[in-house]
């Protein structure tokens, strides 16, 4: 992978002479996340492949150009997988872009987010150095490392080279429950059940029915069946509702007009009902709320931040608003002193807000 390395340091160093911005781009699943890219576009679907995987460490090491499709591949036939369910949003979705955008599906909820996964990352910074961060083990006890900072840092502070990642097994059984509820009720239930030791994996609140997968060994998954009621889905269709709200192919987000703004806000599960016009679909234990509305986008953000949270413009709308919200100053300053540390001319995806997910 010599090759690949010179032809990106080449291109690094042509962007700082020339004062050119870089756009950091794999198959372009996710281009519309966050503000509008800028640039030339440095493809890193070249620099591919799985490095090392160690089932009995639970652990795989890929480079960026690395498609989702195949690491979850690779994984599976070990009976393993990616535990924080990473959307892919195109059938061409690289591990690069999926660190880079930093976002998790529905089992978030129970697994955690892609950064508590993130081991180890090897980083080409501005200047063209090729950084390493972290490990490949869980036992890693140097603290909060740079490998944790990345995921969800869309591309400004460097071309993430490789990553390792800690993988999990695959649970035994799975069931899906339905429960029609209204939304003040489903949000009560979501967090009793959240302290009860129950095998909870993924919730979805949405026009009045609640759904619960359980997940783990199976009799763990009988026994809270039968301590919870409600109506068992058929085990054909649970695999594509819950798929079909990890890429947002699900009914919700479908009938979304092209550029009717999609709102996604970040709440405390235990927040109140959120009084905004449009239709809501509410995950993780309802602390990720996805809103349909044309509500101004200040009334979106007060309101979020008055729930202890806050709202990103995820899709349509009008992008001058702000994507992300704004950073407080004392964080502000801090993004500022890493992206002059790793990217001191400023090359990588200028104009992009690094989002405070």
């Amino acid at each position: 992978m010599t090759d690949r390395l010179d032809h990106f340091r080449a291109a690094i160093e042509r962007a700082t002479r020339d004062k050119t911005p870089l756009q950091l781009v794999g198959s372009g699943s996710k281009h519309w996340y966050g503000e509008a890219l800028q640039g030339a576009p440095l493809d890193t679907r070249g620099h591919a492949g799985v490095v090392a995987y160690d089932p009995a460490e639970l652990v795989i090491t890929a480079r960026c150009g690395t498609p989702l499709a195949e690491i979850e591949a690779t994984l599976a036939e070990q009976g393993q997988m990616l535990a924080f369910e990473p959307p892919h949003f195109g059938p061409g979705a690289t591990l690069g872009g999926c660190v880079a955008a930093g976002l998790s599906g529905p089992r978030r909820q129970a697994a955690g987010a892609l950064r508590d996964f993130m081991l180890g990352v090897q980083l080409l910074d501005g200047q063209g150095r090729v950084l390493n961060f972290g490990g490949q083990v869980m036992k890693n006890v140097a603290g909060y490392d740079v490998a944790r900072l990345l995921p969800g840092s869309l591309g400004v502070l460097g071309l993430i080279l490789q990553v390792s990642l800690k993988v999990l097994p695959k649970p035994f059984a799975e069931a899906t429950l339905r429960f029609e509820l209204p939304e003040t009720e489903a949000l009560s239930r979501l967090n009793q059940w959240g302290g009860q030791p129950l095998p909870i994996s993924a919730s979805a609140w949405q026009y009045g029915v609640l759904h619960l997968r359980l997940s783990g060994a199976e009799a763990a998954v009988a026994g809270a069946c039968a301590k919870l009621g409600g109506e068992r889905i058929a085990e054909a269709d649970c695999a594509a509702f819950w798929q079909g709200l990890r890429e947002q192919t699900a009914p919700f987000f479908a009938e979304r007009e092209a550029d009717e703004p999609l709102w996604r806000l970040a709440l405390p599960s235990t927040a109140q009902p959120v009084a905004l016009p449009g239709a809501q679909l509410i995950e993780w234990g309802g602390g990720q709320r996805w809103w349909r509305s044309d509500a101004p986008a200040a009334q979106v953000r007060t309101l979020a931040e008055q729930a202890g949270g806050h709202a990103t413009l995820w899709r349509g709308g009008d992008h001058a608003v702000g994507v992300f919200t704004p950073l407080a100053a004392p964080l502000l300053q801090i993004q500022r002193r890493l992206k002059a540390a790793f990217d001191p001319a400023g090359v990588f995806n200028p104009g992009r807000l690094y989002p405070a997910l």
